[in-house]
C-alpha cells in the first residue's frame, strides 16, 4: 500500500500539486468577526483579500480540532496502512501538538507518523511535496521519514514585507520584533530559522526586495524545488519566477499563493521564495 501524506494549509502547496500528488490538506480556520471559514474551502484567497482590504475586523487562525485530525487520519487509512502527517512549525500554531494527540482518537487501525517540519508557507510546502513524490513512487513509511527529516534542515523561505502589522498583532512576529519601527519605505525580508520568525534582511526599496528573493535563490548550488508565491500582487511573482525560470530551468519551480490562514499574519502584497536545496 502506498504511504499518504497529510498535511496542513499553512504550506501554501498548490492544487494541482495536492491532486497530482495525492496530498491530504486539513484546513486551518480563519476567524473574521463571529464567522469561522476553512481555508481554501469556505473562503478563497481573492475573498479573503477582499475582507483584508475592507479593515473592518482583523482575521485570527485557530487550528482544526482533534476531531477533524482524526476524521481525516480514518478517511486516509481507508486506503493505506501507513500515514505520514507533515505539520508546520510547533512554534507558529498547535498543528503539531493536535497532530500527535489526534491518532489516539483514531478508530481505523493504521500507523500514523507526526513530523514537525520547522517551517511554513512554501518552505513546509517543499518538504510535503518531496515526501509524497517519494511516497507515490512506492517508498515505505520509513524511507519517507526518513528523506523528511533529512530535508527538513535542506528547506528555506524568504518572504519580502510592506508592513510587519499582520505579524505583530498575530503574536508570530518572533525575532523579527527586533525590526518593528523601521524607518518607512524600507522593505523587511523575514523567513523562519529554527521553526520562528526571523529577520534576514532589510531593502531600501520594493525593487531592491525582489531582487533580493532572486539573490537568495541563486545562492543555492543544488536544488530540488523552488517555490515562488504572492498574496496580492501575481505581476511581480510571475516576473520573479520567468527569471528563476531562465536560471534553473530543469526546475521544478512551483507557482503558489498566500493562503489566507498565512495571510491572516503576513498581510496583503508579501512575495515569497521557497527552496529546497543545498548550498556550498
Amino acid at each position: 500500500m502506498t504511504v499518504k501524506i497529510i498535511t496542513d494549509s499553512l504550506g501554501d502547496i498548490p492544487p494541482e500539486a495536492v491532486e497530482e500528488l495525492g496530498i491530504t490538506v486539513i484546513p486551518i480556520n480563519v476567524i473574521f468577526g463571529r464567522i469561522n471559514y476553512r481555508d481554501g474551502v469556505d473562503l478563497t484567497t481573492e475573498q479573503f483579500y477582499d475582507k483584508l482590504a475592507a479593515g473592518k475586523v482583523f482575521p485570527t487562525t485557530i487550528v482544526p480540532s482533534l476531531g477533524r485530525y482524526a476524521d481525516a487520519y480514518n478517511e486516509v487509512a481507508e486506503e493505506t496502512g501507513d500515514i505520514l502527517v507533515i505539520t508546520n512549525s510547533r512554534r507558529l500554531s498547535a498543528s503539531y501538538e493536535t497532530a500527535l494527540l489526534a491518532k489516539e482518537r483514531m478508530s481505523k487501525k493504521c500507523r500514523v507518523e507526526v513530523i514537525d517540519s520547522l517551517s511554513a508557507v512554501m518552505g513546509q510546502g517543499l518538504i510535503v511535496m518531496a515526501a509524497a513524490r517519494v511516497a507515490k513512487e512506492g517508498a515505505k513509511l520509513d524511507k519517507v521519514l526518513e528523506l523528511t527529516r533529512q530535508n527538513i534542515p535542506r528547506a528555506h523561505a524568504r518572504m519580502a514585507f510592506d508592513t510587519l502589522e499582520y505579524l505583530r498583532r498575530g503574536g508570530r512576529i518572533g525575532k523579527a520584533r527586533t525590526f518593528l519601527g523601521t524607518v518607512l519605505k524600507v522593505s523587511p525580508i523575514l523567513g523562519i530559522r529554527n521553526g520562528e520568525v526571523y529577520p534576514f534582511a532589510r531593502e531600501h526599496s520594493r525593487a531592491r526586495a525582489i531582487d533580493y528573493l532572486y539573490e537568495f535563490a541563486d545562492g543555492f548550488t543544488k536544488i530540488e524545488g523552488i517555490g515562488v508565491e504572492d498574496a496580492t500582487t501575481p505581476d511581480e511573482a510571475d516576473e520573479l519566477t520567468q527569471q528563476l525560470k531562465v536560471r534553473f530551468p530543469d526546475g521544478p519551480i512551483y507557482r503558489s499563493k498566500v493562503n489566507p490562514a498565512v495571510g491572516a499574519h503576513v498581510g496583503p502584497r508579501v512575495l515569497g521564495v521557497a527552496v529546497l536545496g543545498d548550498r556550498d
